[in-house]
């Protein structure tokens, strides 16, 4: 974060002098909020949902830096009163090379302080008690990290959330002239919640950065909790790491070993390219654990970072990184599906499945099959509430119909091409069905559909044992036995991009069990507000209410499903890292879900509201508090189903993705 010197400062001496001139106009003139006797502003905030920190002045006095800080909330209002706030650190950037040739530029730590004054108009002056004034050189870059911890102003009372920020200076408090940004913050904040603790204590990377120095990390004996080091070791589970060893596993099938889930260019980022300019032993050697630089272990010897640049240029560097990863997507987008589910007299269906090019064109499935390693299909009745279950649901007595239409690269029984398209006929289907949905939702079934691919990388292949496969783009279609439109389910609740955030474009999600799904465009449909959404409806042709393949041991349902694996891996902390909004109103077409298997011994079955709740909250916790009020925990099918319509949950409650715990007063 650039700051130019004394933007702040200046304007509270305009504001001042203006006051001064206005005070001859006479009592016509509006005399405006009282300020604090002898400095600018108005009243303080009252209240603080949001803290801005922003420096506004840096000046030296005999190489000590003194630095002004101007805080605000939400409104833009004066903040006073803040007790726990403090520059964690002060640092300059040491340039590249400065250090040895082929070292890249770090932050060297130069000093702290929490001693400031409380200016009492929105302003705290920081002076240093202790500051490295033998090592700081004003031609560097100076860096100031100010972290204001979560707590109270000086009342006691009033809550002040946790805020940090890095501010960036040349030598004499003016505008830095160079800064080392590779990643931002935002990049972090698509999988950590804003404003939580990452690991220990920062919630924001630049103060991570600012603290895991190298020179502090070799100082401590400890080279690997330097920034660059750790955080690529934290992101992959090639080695353990910590104080307790711990293992990235959860991390790295996030990002999968994908550079640019993190490194993503950005005209606001000055250095979001030197990752590939400026590699060096510390940060290889965080992915590639098999390599002892000086040593000469599974790489040419050499003792520091002079000669790396030599061979691993900035493209060829970014080319073996990425490649693999372009070559992905680009192949994912070769190919697309387009179906229909068109639905018989007899209540059956016949499903067609046509093969396109990236333009939509159809293409000739025959010409295709054998190099098809899976092309799979889900079909269920009742998109709002799936009456089919993963296994036979005690409503109907009827589990999902799953089909693959080609496997290992050969056509299937009873499927056939028809015309270049790949057909099967399912035989029955329970359309109009009793269903909390109504019988409008079961007069519609879906089809969920994922291909996946034989190929080199670059073009398909025929299938065989040790050849690469590659989910491919997803796809859904609706039929109806009345032949009016199709019910749908809602999306506006979770759109897929919120997960890419985390998963990235070409997340192939289960692959392995199934044939990977790859959510795009070809699963969009546009929202009220003529928007394309892809939303995760398909997913429930699986994730029904009756659970999935262990029905509600591993509370299967589509509902439930992600909070609690999202949640158990310690992922989620915010509903808004997932949601865009909350439907409440889907809940009143929503029926029993299961929600345990003691043992196997049968599924147990709760109310709709109560178990979504639950699946975050825990059952024990809400057990008492969601049955005072009409739900049901872990009961009978038969109670939780006739008490779905009863759950009072809403009478009181008004969440929101903002603060889901809003209640109607």
């Amino acid at each position: 974060m650039m700051n130019k010197k004394n933007s702040k400062l200046a304007l509270m001496l305009v504001a001042s002098a203006v006051s001064v001139a206005l005070s001859g106009c006479g009592s016509d003139g509006d005399d405006g909020k009282p300020g604090i006797p002898g400095l600018p502003g108005g009243e303080p905030a009252e209240t603080i949902a949001q803290l801005n920190l922003d420096v506004t002045k840096v000046t030296y006095e005999d190489g000590m830096p003194i630095v002004e800080v101007f805080a605000t909330n939400e409104e833009d209002l004066v903040v006073v009163g803040l007790k726990d706030i403090s520059i964690k650190n002060s640092a300059q950037l040491i340039p590249a090379g400065a250090t040895g040739a082929g070292n890249s530029a770090n932050w060297q730590k130069l000093g702290s302080t929490s001693t400031f004054v409380d200016n009492k108009n929105g302003s705290y002056e920081f002076t240093f008690d202790s500051f490295d004034t033998d090592t700081f050189n004003a031609d560097l870059t100076q860096r100031f990290n100010v972290v204001s911890k979560a707590s109270t102003l000086l009342d006691g009372v009033t809550p002040v959330p946790v805020s940090e920020i890095v501010a960036d200076f040349d030598g004499e408090g003016y505008e830095a002239k160079y800064t080392k940004n590779i990643v931002s913050h935002e990049v972090c904040t698509a999988c950590h919640a804003e404003g939580e603790t990452i690991y220990h204590q920062a919630t924001t990377a630049e103060t991570c950065i600012t603290c895991h120095t190298q020179e502090w990390a070799d100082g401590r004996g400890k080279p690997e909790v330097a920034f660059a080091h750790l955080v690529h070791n934290v992101h992959n589970s090639n080695k353990a790491w910590g104080r307790s060893d711990n293992p990235a596993e959860t991390a790295h099938a996030i990002v999968q070993d994908n550079c640019q889930t993190c490194h993503v260019e950005s005209e606001e980022l000055t250095e979001w390219g030197n990752w590939t300019r400026i590699p060096t032993m510390e940060t290889c050697t965080s992915c590639h654990t098999n390599i002892d630089f000086k040593a000469g272990q599974g790489h040419s010897q050499q003792l520091d970072n002079s000669n790396c640049i030599a061979c691993h240029n900035a493209s060829w560097t970014e080319e073996i990184h990425t490649g693999d990863f372009v070559e992905k997507k680009a192949f994912i987008d070769m190919y697309g599906m387009n179906s229909t589910l068109t639905v018989n007299e007899d209540k059956s269906a016949t499903l067609s499945v046509t093969i396109t090019d990236a333009t939509g064109n159809a293409l000739n499935a025959s010409d295709f099959v054998s190099q098809i390693q899976r092309l799979e299909t889900i079909t269920n009745v009742g998109p709002n509430f799936p009456v089919m279950g993963y296994n036979a649901s005690p409503g109907t007595g009827l589990a999902k119909v799953a089909v693959d239409l080609v496997s290992g690269g050969e056509l299937q029984d009873m499927v056939s091409v028809v015309a270049g398209n790949l057909e099967y006929t399912i035989p029955s289907l329970p359309f109009g069905v009793d269903s909390p949905a109504g019988i409008q939702d079961t007069d519609t079934a879906f089809s969920f559909i994922g291909l996946e691919m034989c190929n080199d990388g670059v073009a398909t292949v025929d299938c065989g044992d040790d050849v690469m496969t590659t989910s491919m783009k997803a796809d859904m279609t609706f039929g109806t036995f009345s032949g009016e439109a199709p019910s749908m389910r809602h999306t506006d609740s979770v759109e897929f991009s919120t997960c890419q955030n985390c998963h990235g474009e070409t997340f192939e999600i289960h692959k392995g069990h199934h044939a990977g799904f790859v959510m795009t465009e070809q699963l969009g449909r546009e929202n009220a507000d003529g928007e394309v959404v892809i939303g995760v409806d398909g997913c429930v042709t699986c994730h029904t209410p009756d659970g999935t393949y262990a029905s509600g041991q591993n509370q299967g349902a589509l509902e439930m499903k992600l909070h609690s694996v999202h949640g158990a891996e310690g992922i989620i902390s915010d509903c808004t890292q997932c949601h865009n909004d909350f439907n409440l109103d889907a809940f009143k077409l929503k029926g029993a879900l299961a929600t345990d298997n003691p043992n196997y011994s049968g599924s147990l079955y709760s109310t709709p509201i109560t178990a979504t709740c639950a699946s975050c909250h825990g059952f024990d916790e809400i057990k008492a508090h969601a049955e005072g009020q009409g739900g049901v925990v872990n009961g009978s099918y038969e109670e939780a189903t006739d008490s779905a319509p009863l759950e009072f949950c809403m009478g009181c409650h008004k969440p929101t993705i903002f603060d889901h715990t809003a209640v109607k007063m």
